[in-house]
């Protein structure tokens, strides 16, 4: 009884598909030859691991100097931006639709080679609706241009005609099988092999499946202009003068790019200061610069700064020859320039190495860009320079006037390029050189009325040309001074590539190595120091060590000097004793930082005048900042004592504001030296929650114990407890921090799952709180990084990392190469025996094969897992997964003690098990690859998507909802887990069922089974988070189809449509429902071995019962069913339970279409297009794909999708009315000279009229009730035509066979709608139907043949109408039933004559000669001409 109740399921409850690796197993693909092969198996390259080299953008690899004693910060570093891409993927995943699109685009270039198919009909309709006027134009058209027919000859003359060739055979006699075989052949000349390639392509707004491949990491990079400094004229040339550019941002009061130093002097006055540069490094000797801006905004200015060589004097007196004299009075100060000059030369040869401010001026941008601004600006395509009339602030006047500020305009990358000349700067005011001061200068620029106007310029002319940047500018440098590619010859003055400092944060992870200081002196106050202390410069060195010989060749040089330098001079305000600066200063941090390690400023005092006794240098003070201090780098705004003495020994690591004894300090030890230090490091975080979580990881991994951390003392006793609070204070730390070294922290994260560190002998279980910080930190990147997600929810940084970075570790850290003792392991994440999945209760009633409702989710893991408690004996399902089968699954014992014992020899575990350790802690057995080697990995500790999914199962509250959030990312991780491991191992030429542990397999279905029922319970609540997670789900299954056993993802698969299925009948909104579940079946189905996975090739037995399949009369009509059809073929057309067991996957597609297109259902438009649009997009893809070209091939896919021609049928009712009338009228005749629908009647031995009754009717009634659109409608009739054109014919000829009267007519009228409204070519559809079968329907349609003829003339001639008709019929016998007296009822017999209308479609033999065996018949599109005999054709 159970057995036949299993063979009578209905459509709404979901099968349980056959054992897949059991079958494969046991049908060799050997005993399938030929293109078949590839149907039954899956390649041995499917899938492939591939080491892709990362893309270096310079000639040198940006490495550190220092190969040995790395910090651990920077080791660790280098393995992250120095490690090759690690991309695992499925060969053939691009036949699949998830990453090859089947678009408009690709659909043109699959008709690129077609040929138009032209038919005389339509010619002949053309031409006939043509004016006379055209009559003589139609007449000079050559015979070869126009295409032959009866009705098109007319525009010829027939005399002068030549004839057209001659048909030898037309009267010759021929057998009947040969004409059809002709027939056969001459159809399938010309046809075009994609019939889906002439229709539009599949709704791309149903394409659910469609992903992309995430970007491949790289440092950010925003819009680049590039500045080129030409010229730098004064009146009068007397000393050397030097530039500096750098961009501000107005409005976020921020500087937003490092300085660029600039060197546009004469050799002559170069020359003034050789003694100061002996050697000049051609990097310094830049003169173009490239800008990155990532956020363009109207307030961004170009800073020009310009400085001297120090002088006595102050800058009001230095300016002053520039801003009277003139070259052109050179004769008038002839003896005053001589003295300037003299004055300089000897200031270059004693103050060379020291600048004094000089000028400034400033570009707004957006004067540029906008192309509105009024400063001088050159056509690039012209040779000669425009020069503007008036003064720099008069032109900016007349265009600010006229520009909008709106950030819009700001587009950096396409402006037109411009060649500026700027006349006039402003000196600089030695009270007011702060950035403050600057941000004020450069906000009242844009007022039409600026101060600045008023001040008395230096003038001069700067010629500097700013253009769109290059995407691969030749011969530039890097920040760090390395080589970008190309740069051909080494001796080319270089461009400078500078780096910016973005205005606001930027969320890109660090990919390659950089590690950059930066020292920004802001004042000084020596008001209260005594002493002669006026012109003060501030010295600054990067020390190594106390000792001054270890002061380090880290600084970078500014122009036309040396390359690196040792210190770096701040300018000099004369005679100023609390000056401001502006100077930055930029070094390269050393890979191995210490303690020692600290920047030392050192005051002096510069005498400008040469006095005897007098040195040039007099230091006035000393402060120092460390760099490292308990594991961090030291960064941020500082305000320092300075001391008067030297600082004493071992003052590197103390803070100078600890009070030393015996010390003197300016101002009684207060703050008097303000410096900021920033980095611009991809190595130091420089946030503190990031930095105690690397530190205590280094920590551990070096077992530094005990080890200082601010104000705790880290050892092994409080270890762990510190490192798991560090984890969760990981979700304090910033965002765009966490972002920047994303890679990193994920890393570590997941070494602490996969290697429990060992502290005091003891093995530490981080997992729990490594998953919990990865849930948070995910989830915290979600939702903050919208704006950077593809259309299912997938941030594009966490996408990348899993699929480029992400790769299991293949060696332990350093310090776990220790002996192990292994002591008392207490496992927190031990499995709950409720699993958290109460919400997996909800069990169908009406499923039978649920005895009773599971007490536990345990219990409904193990049912899923294990199979149903029912007799198998006759099932398609191998009992493997029952329990004590070879499939079945081990628990673990949540309550089993985790103790850990120590293991002497490593060697003898492999050979046995201990009797004592639980079953999923025992250690593995020697993994051994198809060639009989050991794996070219040894993998210790725990396996990544082991813990991750037993962490995930057992995970609360807070974590478990963030991951649920971004279940993607857990599943892709655990996904590429799975298939490293598999790599890793040589397991992938090892049987699928012994790929992984129970354990595992245990841990994924519940992870199934919980997400199922999440989504099932809040769908109404969530509606964005269950549309992630359900597609996420699905994403994860078809992933898991290529990695496990085929089986057991179909029945995850299975489950998870039964907890949708249960809330069906309870849901509120159940479309919501059905709708997520047509969606994930897409997304299952979208795999590229799709056909294989549906067992093609495998053939149905009938049913044990000879009663027929109940699910006919569920998604059928029952009046269009037969129950007298074949079994075997009649299982193959229906959706019985051995069709959906055997093609599991194909059954769950067509049993939605069909439940959605059930007309008794109430489901909304937006499901049938859903559905519909799933069987379109599979076909459109086995329709291009290249693997199945091959008929045979075609018709074995076809095989699949066979139930889709009953459904279609049934669902003709419902089909939209493309003429807009209610009546759709067959084939017919109405006229004296066409053939009537009598004459089609007699030919197809069928009561026409009441099949067309019939027809119109249903297709009124659904018209009214569920109707498809007119895109649904062509969508499914082109899918129900491919079907047709690609299944096998004699399979279809045996189904036919079998078919009722009615469900003829019903295929006649979709084959004549599909030929009508879709505007198709011509398909010819053959069926060979027994006379017998004929007989059976009705014994009366062909009783003699003279009978038929006269009918058939009676119709010609029109004498017999519907009244005469009816009385004959009813006279010999009533079709209508056993009624003697039958009346003329109107309302069946739905026909009439027209004579206005002349139909060029008619049913028609095609065979010679009437056969007593077969009959066969088609569409032809022809013109009825004659009534010729039977036999004379």
């Amino acid at each position: 009884c159970c057995h036949i109740f299993c063979k009578c399921l209905p459509l709404t409850e979901v099968v349980e598909p056959v054992d897949f690796e059991e079958y494969v197993s046991s049908h060799a693909p050997g005993v399938e030859p030929g293109p078949l092969r590839q149907l039954t198996e899956f390649p041995h390259d499917d899938l492939e691991l591939l080491q892709l080299d990362k893309e270096c953008t310079t000639l040198e690899p940006p490495l550190p100097e220092e190969d040995d004693a790395l910090d651990p910060r920077v080791r660790d570093a280098l393995a992250v931006y120095t490690e090759d891409w690690l991309v695992i993927q499925r060969k053939y995943l691009p036949y699949s639709t998830t990453y090859t699109p089947h678009n408009s685009e690709r659909q043109r270039e699959r008709q690129r080679g077609l040929v138009k198919q032209t038919f005389e009909l339509d010619e002949a309709a053309a031409a006939e609706r043509q004016d006379d006027q055209d009559d003589a134009k139609r007449r000079s058209v050559s015979l070869d241009e126009t295409p032959r027919g009866s009705w098109a000859s007319s525009i010829f003359d027939l005399k002068n005609s030549s004839p057209d060739a001659l048909l030898p055979s037309v009267l010759e006699r021929a057998a009947a099988e040969e004409m059809d075989r002709r027939n056969t052949e001459a159809r399938l000349q010309g046809r075009h092999s994609a019939l889906l390639g002439l229709y539009p392509p599949p709704d791309e707004d149903e394409a659910v499946e469609r992903c992309s491949v995430p970007e491949v990491p790289k440092e950010h990079c925003g819009q680049r202009i590039m500045v080129k400094c030409l010229s730098l004229k004064f009146e009068i040339e007397i000393e050397p003068i030097f530039g500096t550019l750098a961009l501000y941002d107005v409005k976020e009061k921020k500087k937003i790019s490092e300085n660029f130093y600039f060197d546009l002097n004469s050799d002559q006055m170069k020359g003034l200061l050789k003694p100061h540069t002996p050697h000049i490094a051609i990097s310094t000797l830049a003169r173009s610069a490239i800008f990155s801006i990532t956020y363009p905004s109207a307030d961004i200015f170009l800073v020009i700064k310009l400085e001297k060589v120090l002088q006595q004097g102050d800058i009001g007196e230095c300016c002053e020859p520039y801003m009277v004299m003139k070259e052109s009075d050179s004769s008038k100060h002839k003896e005053k320039l001589e003295k300037l000059r003299l004055q300089a030369e000897q200031s270059c040869g004693r103050l060379g190495q020291f600048r004094m401010p000089f000028a400034w001026t400033a570009i707004h941008l957006l004067n540029i860009v906008s192309s509105v601004g009024g400063l001088d600006r050159s056509d690039p395509d012209s040779d000669s320079e425009r020069k503007g009339h008036g003064t720099w602030n008069e032109r900016k006047k007349k265009g600010f006037e006229r520009m909008s500020v709106g950030d819009e305009l700001c587009n950096f990358a396409t402006f037109r390029p411009a060649t500026l000349t700027v006349t006039n700067f402003f000196k600089q005011e030695g009270d007011r050189l702060s950035d403050e001061d600057l941000y004020k200068y450069l906000a009242d620029m844009r007022r039409p009325s600026s101060v600045l106007r008023r001040l008395r310029p230096v003038t001069a002319q700067l010629k500097i040309d700013i253009s769109p940047a290059p995407d691969s500018p030749h011969y530039c440098l890097s920040p760090e001074l390395l080589h970008v590619k190309p740069y051909p010859d080494l001796r080319v003055r270089p461009t400078k590539d500078v780096l910016e400092f973005p205005a606001r944060h930027v969320y890109t992870p660090h990919t390659t190595y950089r590690n950059l200081l930066y020292v920004y002196p802001q004042s000084l106050n020596f008001s209260s120091r005594q002493g002669s202390v006026r012109n003060i410069a501030v010295k600054v060195q990067f020390m190594a060590g106390e000792d001054p010989g270890q002061a380090l060749s880290v600084i970078f040089g500014k122009s036309s000097c040396s390359e690196f330098i040792r210190d770096a001079y701040t300018p000099i305000i004369y005679h100023n004793k609390s000056p401001e600066f502006y100077e930055e200063i930029k070094m390269k941090i050393p890979a191995n930082l210490t303690d020692n390690h600290h920047l030392l400023f050192t005051f002096f005092h510069i005498s400008c005048q040469t006095k005897q006794n007098t040195p040039l240098e007099t230091p006035v003070g000393y402060t120092w900042i460390p760099l490292m201090q308990h594991g961090r780098l030291r960064t941020g705004s500082f305000s320092l004592p300075v001391s008067v003495e030297k600082p004493p020994p071992s003052y590197s690591v103390l803070t100078p504001d600890v009070q030393l004894p015996g010390m003197k300090w300016v101002d009684n030890h207060k703050g008097v030296f303000n410096v900021e230090v920033t980095a611009a490091s991809s190595v130091h975080t420089q946030d503190p929650h990031l930095d105690k979580f690397f530190t205590l990881v280094y920590v551990l991994e070096e077992y530094s114990f005990p080890f200082r951390l601010k104000d705790v003392i880290i050892s092994e006793a409080n270890m762990e407890g510190e490192l798991k609070a560090s984890m969760a204070a990981l979700r304090g730390a910033l965002l765009d921090t966490c972002v920047r070294f994303l890679h990193q922290l994920l890393n570590k994260l997941i070494q602490l799952i996969i290697y429990p560190p060992v502290i005091a002998g003891q093995i530490v279980n981080l997992g729990r709180a490594a998953f919990e910080a990865m849930a948070l930190l995910v989830n915290q990147i979600h939702k903050n990084l919208e704006g950077n997600q593809d259309q299912h929810g997938r941030n594009n940084l966490l996408a990348s990392y899993v699929h480029y970075c992400f790769r299991l570790p293949t060696a332990e850290p350093t310090s776990y190469d220790m002996p192990m003792q292994y002591a008392t392991l207490s496992r927190t994440t031990v499995r709950p025996s409720s699993l958290q999945l109460a919400r997996s209760k909800s069990i169908s009633n009406s499923n039978p094969d649920l005895a009773s409702t599971p007490v536990s989710p345990d219990e409904e893991v193990q049912r899923i897992i294990a199979g149903k408690g029912i007799d198998r004996s006759h099932s398609w399902v191998n009992s493997a997964y029952a329990p004590g089968g070879s499939r079945s699954v081990l628990r673990r014992n949540p309550n089993s003690s985790c103790e850990l014992k120590q293991v002497p020899n490593p060697s003898s575990s492999f050979s046995s098990f201990s009797p004592s350790l639980p079953h999923h802690l025992h250690p593995a057995p020697p993994l051994i690859n198809s060639r009989g080697s050991f794996p070219t990995s040894d993998l210790k500790g725990f396996l990544l998507h082991e813990e991750l999914a037993l962490q995930w199962v057992v995970s609360t509250s807070s974590v478990r909802e963030a991951a649920l959030q971004q279940a993607w990312f857990f599943f892709q991780l655990l996904t590429k887990s799975m298939t490293h491991h598999l790599f890793l191992t040589s397991k992938l030429d090892v049987p699928r069922r012994q790929r992984f542990p129970d354990r595992f397999v245990d841990d994924v279905a519940a992870l199934v089974c919980a997400i199922s029922a999440d989504i099932s319970t809040r769908y109404h609540k969530d509606v964005e988070l269950v549309e992630r997670l359900n597609s996420s789900l699905a994403f994860f299954l078809n992933d898991l189809l290529s990695l496990m056993d085929r089986g057991f993802v179909f029945n995850l698969i299975r489950s998870y449509y039964k907890q949708i299925g249960n809330k069906l009948h309870t849901a509120q909104n159940p479309s919501a429902l059905i709708a997520l579940r047509v969606d994930f079946t897409r997304i299952v189905c979208s795999h590229e071995h799709y056909v294989a996975l549906n067992l093609p090739c495998s053939t149905l037995s009938p049913p044990a019962s000879p009663s027929p399949s109940t699910s006919s009369t569920t998604s059928q009509s029952s009046a269009f069913s037969s129950m007298v059809q074949d079994q075997g073929v009649a299982t193959m057309f229906d959706l019985s339970v051995p069709f959906r067991q055997q093609h599991f996957l194909s059954g769950l597609l067509l049993t939605e279409l069909a439940l959605i297109l059930d007309p008794d259902g109430e489901w909304v438009f937006f499901l049938h297009k859903k559905a519909i649009s799933a069987v379109h997009s599979l076909l459109c893809s086995h329709d291009a794909d290249l693997r199945y070209t091959d008929p045979q091939v075609r018709a074995h896919i076809a095989q699949l999708y066979l139930p889709l021609i009953p459904i279609v049928m049934d669902t003709f009712p419902q089909l939209h009315d493309f003429s807009g009338e209610h009546n759709i009228d067959p084939p017919a005749i109405h006229s004296g000279n066409t053939i009537s629908q009598s004459v089609a009647m007699a030919i197809a031995g069928s009561p026409l009229p009441l099949a067309l009754g019939l027809g119109v009717c249903l297709r009124q009634a659904g018209r009214q009730s569920n109707s498809l659109s007119a895109e649904c409608s062509r969508t499914l009739l082109v899918s129900f035509l491919w079907v047709l054109k690609n299944a096998d014919a004699v399979l279809l000829e045996r189904w036919v066979s079998d078919l009722s009267v009615l469900q003829i007519n019903r295929l006649l009228d979709l084959l004549y709608t599909n030929e009508m409204k879709l505007k198709f070519p011509i398909i010819s559809f053959v069926v060979f139907l027994p006379l017998k079968s004929l007989e059976r329907i009705n014994s009366l349609t062909f009783k003699k043949s003279q009978d038929m003829k006269a009918r058939l003339e009676e119709a010609i001639l029109g004498t017999i109408g519907a009244r005469q008709e009816m009385v004959r019929r009813c006279r010999e016998r009533s079709p209508y039933g056993s009624q003697e007296n039958v009346r003329w009822r109107k309302n069946v017999t739905h026909w009439r004559q027209n004579t206005d209308r002349v139909d060029k479609y008619v049913y028609m033999s095609k065979n010679t000669k009437m056969t007593p065996n077969i009959f066969a018949y088609g569409i032809y599109k022809v013109r009825f001409v004659s009534v010729v005999p039977r036999d004379a054709v």
